[in-house]
């Protein structure tokens, strides 16, 4: 008998989701983007649209922090629940980066620590079931 012919296969399970990542087609928003959609202003916005069939759920029920649309209030009340909200949530306790703090550490300033952000998950409204 030869040598078989896969080999290596163990350390090739990291790199096979490369592709998956930076395809534009699943990508999400990026963690400064949310934090400008987390204003009031826009926060009001993308928590009350219109209805429109194209989008899951018609669009009535959106998780501001993850940028999702679900199906129902029943399965976003979950969303809340699950990990992936929880580590979404801690993400956008930190401050987004700026040019400024780009700045400072280039040495054109002194350094000053990131901030933190009060972010706690939406209040959900009962009257949409």
């Amino acid at each position: 008998m030869g040598k078989s012919k896969q080999t290596g296969n163990h350390k090739s399970d990291s790199k096979k989701n490369i592709a998956k990542t930076w395809k534009t087609k699943r990508r999400t928003k990026d963690l400064d983007e949310i934090h400008s959609d987390m204003k009031t202003e826009a926060a009001a916005k993308l928590l009350n649209q219109e209805v429109d069939v194209d989008v899951t759920g018609c669009a009535q029920h959106y998780c501001l922090h993850c940028a999702r649309y679900f199906v129902d209030m029943r399965s976003m009340k979950e969303h809340f629940k699950t990990k992936v909200h929880k580590r979404r949530l801690k993400k956008l306790r930190e401050e987004p980066y700026t040019q400024a703090e780009a700045e400072r550490a280039a040495g054109m300033g002194s350094y000053i620590p990131a901030k933190t952000v009060e972010v706690k998950t939406q209040t959900v409204e009962e009257d949409m079931d």
